[in-house]
């Protein structure tokens, strides 16, 4: 077993599930959506996302680059929402709400084809 591979591994698919934990939920309603969990998330993709540098196979950086794909919609999403709460005099609206949900709603679709490709990345190994 590569511990290399479990570890990243981990991250990927616990990167995954606080972006859906954060995702779901009525995509207008804040009451549904917990900022510490963005940030948990964005925090645990951006390890995930360090984890696979250095890996130079054409499958790798694939995974990379939707590793960076879920970064930057996460980072778009916490950003929405800290100019929506302290720079607008709006405040969290449900408007805003639904963006940031969307934004997160892409980095969870970057981040289940990250699961995809390390689930084909593990077969194609064993053969």
């Amino acid at each position: 077993m590569n511990l290399d591979k479990v570890i990243f591994a981990f991250f990927i698919m616990l990167a995954a599930t606080l972006n859906f934990g954060f995702f779901i939920g009525d995509i207008a309603d804040p009451d549904h959506h917990h900022r510490l969990e963005l940030y948990a998330a964005i925090v645990i993709s951006a390890i995930a996302t360090v984890l696979k540098f250095g890996d130079q196979t054409h499958l790798g950086a694939v995974v990379l680059a939707a590793s960076l794909v879920a970064d930057l919609q996460l980072i778009a999403a916490a950003i929405t929402w800290a100019i929506v709460e302290h720079v607008t005099n709006t405040g969290l609206t449900a408007s805003a709400m639904s963006s940031i949900v969307s934004l997160s709603g892409g980095a969870l679709l970057a981040n289940l084809i990250s699961v995809v490709l390390l689930v084909i990345e593990t077969v194609m190994s064993r053969r």
